[in-house]
């Protein structure tokens, strides 16, 4: 029989698995869409902020950190252990997530490449909606390049002020923990 997975909040940098999740994600992320570790000691304290590890048993499989904001989840970062993808793992920890917490909101590049059709597609298969606005992101390291960014939501689309009250919360809470010191983006354009 199968364990189920099971999503086991990180509290520090020094909580039982934090080097094997730390060690995925500067693995899974390029360096402008992750936060340095300092960052992550300040967001800890934030009880919008979770990192999760997901585990089955004992066994780490990957990570999933997420915000809490007014109606729905943001998903910042979600990564599977490199040994086990092509398993459903994300999968499966995705659909489990979005039916504990209901209304999911995040972010993926545009759709240009094999890779980002892949990824469109995979989201669109859980029940995830592409929101038509024009979302411009900052990196969270220096320097910050903006980019553009497509707004998923789960389990259907967002209203355009919906968007753009998601875009003021990274803006206002999340982007804290960056970089950045007095953050202009993201945006909708």
């Amino acid at each position: 029989m199968t364990r189920p997975l099971q999503f086991i909040p990180f509290k520090s940098r020094s909580d039982k698995g934090w080097a094997e999740a730390w060690e995925l994600y500067e693995k899974s992320f390029p360096y402008n869409e992750r936060w340095n570790a300092e960052g992550y000691d300040r967001a800890f304290g934030d009880p919008n902020f979770e990192a999760d590890g997901i585990w089955r048993g004992d066994e780490f499989i990957g990570i999933l950190f997420h915000w809490g904001a007014d109606g729905y989840r943001y998903v910042e970062h979600l990564a599977v252990s490199p040994a086990l993808r092509g398993q459903n793992m994300g999968s499966a920890a995705l659909s489990a997530f979005c039916r504990k917490v209901g209304r999911v909101i995040l972010e993926i590049d545009p759709p240009v490449d094999d890779i980002s059709i892949r990824r469109l597609h995979f989201y669109e298969r859980l029940g995830f909606v592409a929101n038509p606005y024009r979302y411009i992101h900052p990196s969270f390291r220096k320097p910050f390049t903006p980019h553009r960014l497509v707004l998923m939501s789960y389990p259907g689309a967002i209203t355009y002020e919906e968007a753009r009250s998601f875009a003021d919360f990274v803006r206002e809470t999340v982007l804290r923990y960056s970089e950045h010191e007095a953050p202009t983006l993201p945006n909708l354009a």
